[in-house]
């Protein structure tokens, strides 16, 4: 969640205001002062799907900027196709260590392209960044289609992570970066919804390829991972560039120019229109906060600064936040979703269905329920609150793994007898995966950027998603040799993450939704949020942001 739309870093949702007190702006949106004098909202037009349809712009380019997270989604879901595929098992005959560590070490690439990507998107540009690991997918894609031994297409896949990671930062910090206030939080569902749908298409592809004689039943759905690489690394270059990152770099000019585009005003109005003017000065103020929590109000930053400023997530004043935000990636990625998605059609078999189309086509309908949960979830994500949802998610996903290994170590001995325990094993996999869809899949990406005061943000965020490729890199490696040495086992392993992030979500997670800094201190007994709102409140008033609020929100004016 991004609060470049409220003043002084509230985060909670607008008061209720009576009409009389927005003020419309000459150029379209409203300005509407709370009665404090001092915080206030705006908006450049309508919310909901009005507002994406207005601002069709920035929706064009936030959705060409998901691509970035279709591109995970896809490898999710054609490796459990390739891994299974006739050509692929005949020609590399490979034991589940061996599977695990081909799976898994896309994901220790990724760990390292996520790290790594935040470095150049700051130094560089986020399109030239983006274009960079676009490139670098490509070529680890290509190795991967073209793949002679088992040693190369290990390699590829590890190369390929480099980029799939650093898609995995860029892409949403991108759309944050562009969005108009109003529609923020339905553009960023765009990444969950972009994964899911990759993961789908990836599964699907490799479905119906999978009878093509030869090597091309596997080289096929491979070699296709470079058609969204290559369509993003070109288009890229197309879109306007980050007015947030032209701030931090002192091109508020060339900044002003991007952001009237991406909010459809003429230059001639963005010379005079209040909102982008608020907007401009907001990203000033961030930038100077930023800069001085780091300790440092220049544009070189030594290694000295960044490893101080990275040492503060592990202090006592933010220990709590930051667990929080590496525990929320480790129960999304432990509760057992992606060991599904890696390696549906081996774990359906296990639970006694038999045929591979059946297998197969089972396994994909994981998929599919997974992208319609994500939807519900984005509607009632804000109105019933995260804790409520990881606690309802956690407690369903729990007893639907313990259902599995009960049934599994009922039946795995002789499953033509318990074909009705093998189906109900399956009904209870589709439970567990909407329940994730509604909860842990959405809320991992929310509950981080909620919880760290903003002078911490990015780098907060950006050791949560370490932590989602770690733990999703030791998924992928241990989860075959587990299956191989007790499949009710690693449903129980599940099972147990699950249980214990119900623990975690009921008595140490707070309710985040519609929460204030102010509140969020309490909640940690910390003093973080408002050292960070006096400092930018000063640095505000220093840059002329209230007066030009004040100046739109007299009676003048009205």
């Amino acid at each position: 969640m991004d609060d470049s739309h409220f003043a002084s870093g509230d985060i909670s949702q607008p008061l209720l205001l009576s009409s009389s007190s927005r003020r419309r702006i000459p150029h379209g949106g409203i300005l509407t002062p709370h009665p404090d004098g001092d915080n206030y909202t705006y908006a450049y037009g309508p919310g909901g799907i009005r507002g994406l349809l207005r601002n069709y712009y920035a929706l064009g380019c936030a959705v060409f900027a998901s691509i970035g997270g279709l591109t995970f989604g896809y490898d999710q879901g054609v490796i459990a196709n390739v891994l299974v595929m006739k050509d692929f098992m005949q020609r590399w005959p490979i034991g589940p260590w061996e599977k695990g560590m081909m799976t898994a070490v896309l994901e220790l690439g990724s760990l390292f392209g996520a790290l790594s990507a935040g470095v150049l998107a700051d130094r560089h540009s986020r399109r030239f960044t983006i274009a960079l690991a676009c490139a670098v997918f490509c070529v680890g894609s290509t190795l991967q289609c073209a793949a002679t031994s088992l040693a190369q297409l290990t390699w590829g896949r590890a190369i390929g992570g480099i980029g799939v990671g650093a898609l995995s930062m860029l892409s949403p910090l991108y759309m944050a970066e562009i969005s108009p206030p109003e529609v923020r939080g339905s553009l960023m569902a765009l990444e969950q919804f972009s994964i899911v749908l990759g993961a789908v298409l990836g599964f699907w592809v490799g479905f119906f390829t999978r009878n093509i004689d030869g090597a091309f039943s596997w080289r096929i759905p491979l070699g296709l991972q470079l058609v969204p690489g290559l369509l993003l690394a070109f288009g890229c270059l197309l879109l306007p560039p980050s007015p947030r990152l032209l701030v931090k770099h002192g091109q508020t000019e060339q900044a002003l120019r991007s952001l009237a585009k991406l909010r459809l005003r003429s230059p001639e109005e963005s010379a005079t229109d209040p909102l982008l003017q608020i907007e401009i000065l907001e990203m000033q103020a961030e930038a100077l906060l930023v800069a001085q929590t780091a300790g440092s109000a220049t544009k070189t930053t030594t290694i000295r600064t960044e490893l101080r400023a990275w040492a503060q997530l592990f202090s006592a004043k933010y220990i709590n936040r930051t667990s929080i935000g590496i525990l929320m990636m480790f129960f999304q990625q432990w509760s057992g979703i992606n060991a599904l998605l890696y390696y549906g059609p081996t774990l359906m078999h296990e639970i006694g269905l038999q045929g591979d189309a059946v297998t197969l086509m089972v396994s994909g309908g994981i998929g599919i329920v997974q992208f319609v949960a994500v939807l519900p979830a984005i509607v009632c994500i804000d109105r019933v609150g995260r804790r409520p949802l990881l606690r309802g998610g956690s407690a369903v996903m729990a007893l639907a793994h313990f259902l599995i290994a009960i049934l599994v170590r009922q039946g795995e001995t002789d499953w033509s007898s318990h074909s009705m325990a093998a189906w109900t094993s399956v009904g209870c996999v589709y439970i567990f995966t909407a329940a994730y869809g509604v909860s842990y899949g959405p809320i991992g990406w929310v509950l981080p950027s909620e919880v760290f005061p903003l002078s911490v943000r990015s780098k907060g965020v950006s050791l949560s998603t370490a932590s989602n490729w770690f733990n999703n890199f030791l998924i992928g490696l241990v989860t075959p040799v587990l299956m191989e040495t007790s499949a009710p086992g690693t449903f129980l392993v599940f099972a147990t993450a699950c249980f214990l992030g119900y623990l975690w979500s009921t008595y140490y997670v707070p309710e985040t939704a519609n929460v204030s800094l102010e509140e969020m201190d309490v909640v940690f007994g910390s003093s973080a949020g408002r050292e960070d709102l006096a400092m930018k409140h000063q640095i505000e008033q220093e840059l002329g942001l209230h007066d030009l609020i004040h100046r739109w929100t007299g009676d003048d004016t009205s």
